[in-house]
């Protein structure tokens, strides 16, 4: 079996990918030339590199007006139109805090359809390598079979196919977290502070895992100072650097930001669950049952299984609670759903773990299932007929996060109560 899983995972991946080009994408154009909707080159980095471009090359501020008219004509294809009744709500404007340039300032003196080439392989290469980094942090030496399994399905996951498809910077970010862990499980604490300071290009996903491994390392000070001072400092390089850049850019980054919630009226996964009220609360409970549950892993090393524990536990906490949700974003379940991989066996122990360990299953297969259905379903029925039916593989979207979050909050109690059992009595 072993053997044959990386030919099932070639398989079940490509149905995916074959899914967003034949079906999501076909149905996306269909309706675009139905209802008149722009579309452009509709990647996400184009906002980023444009605003980057015009910032490095000629002194413009990304957050203007004018560049924002400038990153519609390529993002949609034309300026849009607020009287017309089929243009996007999301004005693609520049979002972003400006230090975000000096990741993208190698590639601002070339064309934008080689800056696409180049990032989308630069995101498998980072997922790939998300991958390897995540089992490094837990500790986890499945075979080489196994190995190239988990990448495959990673890279055929729904949430990485449409984070590659849109270009979006949070594979970058979700590297970088992945990056900053497995440098505190090796011991370099300091190239972790300097990992988790360039994942703050997206505040919004960086923020409480910034939190949790700054109270870490307050914990034992004296032993992980490494982490806070470099993390100070390229924090510091980053903020000054922007400055120079443009004076006054904190004001127009809250200002897009906050301009940006009210065109798109985005909502976290909670508030969409319940109601934006609700939603507010639940996150507020959850982050005090994260505090809870985390505060024993506090003195533990970086290399310890708690540590790694509470990280799976940061991460899908955050895709709980931001206040935008967007699936690729679930890239960050990556960790939790290895660590429920690796930790299969000890969850079958139990009736609350088999139930935890096999819904979640069901629900990471379901996308590969739908999206090879509906592939199959090209093959004997009308284009249109399929087309319809875009929405089945995102069925088990919502539920996913909520259900890996309790899985792994499970499993760190768990954790807890065997290591409360004497070792005599084991």
């Amino acid at each position: 079996m072993k053997r044959v899983a990386p030919v099932i995972a070639v398989f079940m991946a490509a149905s995916m990918w074959i899914y967003f080009t034949a079906i999501l994408k076909a149905y996306q154009k269909r309706e675009a030339a139905a209802h008149d909707h722009p579309r452009g080159n509709l990647s996400d980095l184009y906002p980023r590199w444009l605003g980057a471009r015009e910032l490095l090359l000629h002194g413009r501020d990304p957050y203007s007006p004018e560049i924002t008219r400038e990153i519609q004509q390529g993002y949609y294809g034309r300026v849009l139109d607020p009287s017309h009744p089929g243009d996007p709500k999301d004005q693609a404007a520049f979002a972003y805090p400006v230090y975000v340039v000096f990741l993208i300032a190698p590639t601002v003196r070339m064309s934008f359809a080689n800056v696409q080439v180049v990032f989308a392989n630069l995101l498998w290469i980072i997922t790939i390598a998300s991958v390897l980094l995540w089992l490094r942090v837990l500790r986890w030496k499945p075979t080489v079979s196994i190995t190239i399994t988990l990448a495959i399905l990673t890279l055929g996951s729904i949430y990485v196919t449409q984070g590659i498809k849109l270009q979006q910077l949070s594979l970058v970010v979700a590297a970088l977290l992945a990056a900053c862990f497995a440098a505190i499980a090796g011991g370099y604490l300091s190239f972790a502070g300097v990992f988790l300071a360039l994942a703050t290009i997206k505040p919004q996903l960086a923020f409480l895992p910034v939190v949790w491994l700054l109270a870490w390392s307050l914990a034992r000070w004296r032993g992980r100072w490494h982490l806070l001072a470099a993390f100070g400092l390229t924090m510091t390089l980053q903020l000054v650097g922007a400055q120079l850049l443009l004076p006054g850019w904190m004001g127009s980054f809250l200002i897009a930001i906050r301009n940006y919630h009210s065109y798109t009226h985005n909502e976290s996964l909670l508030q969409l669950l319940s109601t934006q009220a609700v939603g507010y609360g639940l996150a507020v409970v959850l982050v005090l049952l994260s505090a809870w549950l985390c505060r024993k892993c506090l003195p533990a090393a970086g290399a310890s299984a708690e540590f790694s524990i509470c990280a799976c536990l940061v991460l899908a906490l955050v895709v709980l609670t931001v206040p935008m949700f967007a699936l690729y974003n679930q890239v960050l379940l990556l960790p939790a759903l290895l660590l429920i991989a690796r930790d299969w066996e000890r969850l079958r122990e139990t009736r609350t773990g088999r139930f935890l360990s096999g819904m979640t299953a069901v629900l990471v297969v379901w996308p590969w299932v739908a999206s090879l259905a509906l592939d199959a379903g090209l093959l004997a029925f009308p284009q249109n007929v399929i087309l319809d039916q875009w929405k089945i593989p995102f069925y088990t979207t919502f539920a996913l996060p909520p259900l890996v979050f309790t899985t792994i909050a499970y499993r760190l109690i768990q954790n807890e109560r065997i290591q409360a059992v004497p070792v005599a009595a084991r």
